[in-house]
């Protein structure tokens, strides 16, 4: 009798788990939209458009007075909101462990980010000031969202279950992405069909995100839990925090190895994201509408990349699995370089590539640093773990451009990316993670 109420009450917490989960799969859903849609397709172009007809006779706009070139205005917009976010994370990072109320801080970032998004609906006219604001707004709240995001991982599944529900999560993610996208472009394409202009078209795909991410964010606040904390001091100011968080993670060398060695190879990533249409477009010749097909791409094949990627995981280790994707990153990056200019076929197989090994790469990271955390700092250490993935990825665009200025070539920036991918993978190879599972107070799992 004993045994049957043991197995009764270990199927109900393996069924509220999977509940838990299943909610946990919907925030990906819920606001990876943002990241497609308006970061990566619509807001970059359409807010310079909006600067530049605001400048003046020499191009600049003048925000707080500063004179700033219209063409660069996103780009300095982005990069405020990471310094923004830097400031921010870790202080609601350090908060969420020491009250345990990680729901409501979730809540309170991702529907001030929808919020954000949504009203970019009233960007037009020369309202880049505006549209400057919703983005810093927009992109540090998703980043504090992501943040206690990730920190539910090491709490909603068992170590035996990360890497594969990490996984689901971003195929989620990239599901969703793809879909709105989608429609997005329909209305876009054929925005006369619809009776709109193609600047009120792209401002309803700007606000169409910010209404998904806050729709779908209802289900994980419905779903997930929180957890009571032990009693901890009071969270210091944002810089002192995130230096008090460096501190302590120094006590877990091997964790802080681990970081380094993600933030390295995962600035290769988001650097050929981010450049991968500036190389179609100027060394390739590629014209929009194939570059917005690649991007679609990448966004479905990721949803299949993700979940094969979690199934290896479970026959040779998360760390086996990444280390097998930087290779096959660097290999993409060898291919690319002798793309023949003007052949949109060969740039499909490279987006699809970069596709396959996008999702996976990501989300089995985040299953492995999950196991890394010590218990009770989870949101406080992901608040260093989503700085590496979206602070601090500068240095590849600046080897980028730097190799472009210095040799008037794309294909040579596009292939000095290597190094990323080649230092990441020697410095991963030589994290030994079930010692650092270990040493961080947590159980090793069977396959790792």
């Amino acid at each position: 009798m004993g045994t049957d109420t043991v197995r009764t009450a270990t199927a109900d917490e393996a069924a509220d788990r999977r509940r838990e989960q299943r909610g946990w799969y919907f925030y990906d859903w819920a606001c990876s939209v943002y990241s497609t849609s308006v970061l990566t397709v619509f807001l970059g172009p359409y807010l310079t458009s909006v600067a530049k007809a605001a400048a003046d006779t020499g191009g600049y706009v003048h925000p707080l007075g500063v004179p700033v070139r219209a063409g660069s205005f996103f780009a300095y917009s982005v990069s405020l909101s990471v310094i923004v976010a830097v400031l921010v994370m870790p202080l609601v990072g350090a908060a969420a462990d020491r009250t345990g109320r990680k729901k409501p801080l979730l809540g309170a970032a991702a529907y001030v980010g929808a919020a954000a998004t949504t009203g970019m609906f009233f960007l037009d006219g020369d309202r880049y000031l505006l549209g400057g604001v919703l983005l810093i707004v927009a992109n540090a709240a998703q980043s504090v969202a992501m943040m206690l995001y990730n920190s539910y991982l090491p709490q909603i599944a068992t170590p035996e279950e990360r890497d594969a529900v990490s996984s689901r999560g971003w195929a989620f993610g990239y599901a969703a992405g793809s879909l709105v996208l989608i429609a997005n472009l329909v209305l876009y394409l054929a925005h006369d069909s619809f009776g709109v202009s193609e600047t009120t078209a792209v401002r309803i795909c700007l606000a169409s995100a910010g209404l998904w991410w806050g729709a779908f964010t209802l289900v994980p606040l419905r779903r997930l839990r929180d957890r009571r904390s032990a009693p901890r001091e009071a969270t210091a100011p944002g810089l002192r925090q995130l230096a008090a968080t460096v501190r302590d993670m120094r006590r877990h060398p091997l964790t802080l190895s681990f970081l380094l060695a993600y933030l390295i190879y995962n600035d290769g990533i988001q650097t050929v994201i981010s450049q991968a249409s500036v190389y179609g477009s100027e060394e390739l010749g590629l014209g929009q509408s194939t570059l917005i097909g690649a991007v679609l791409l990448v966004q479905v094949l990721a949803v299949a990349g993700a979940l094969a990627m979690g199934r290896l995981a479970r026959t040779y280790g998360a760390k086996r699995t990444i280390l097998g994707s930087l290779v096959a990153w660097t290999v993409t990056l060898g291919a690319g370089y002798f793309l023949p200019a003007g052949a949109p076929v060969g740039f499909f197989a490279l987006a699809a590539a970069i596709g396959l090994v996008l999702g996976g790469s990501q989300a089995l990271s985040r299953s492995l640093f999950s196991h890394l955390v010590p218990p009770g700092k989870e949101a406080e250490y992901f608040s260093a773990y989503e700085m590496s993935d979206r602070g601090m990825s500068w240095l590849g665009p600046l080897l980028f451009g730097i190799t472009y200025q210095l040799t008037g070539s794309y294909r040579d920036a596009i292939i000095s990316l290597v190094i990323f991918f080649v230092i990441g993978f020697m410095l991963l190879a030589r994290v030994p993670v079930r010692r650092a599972i270990g040493d961080a107070g947590n159980p090793v799992p069977e396959k790792i």
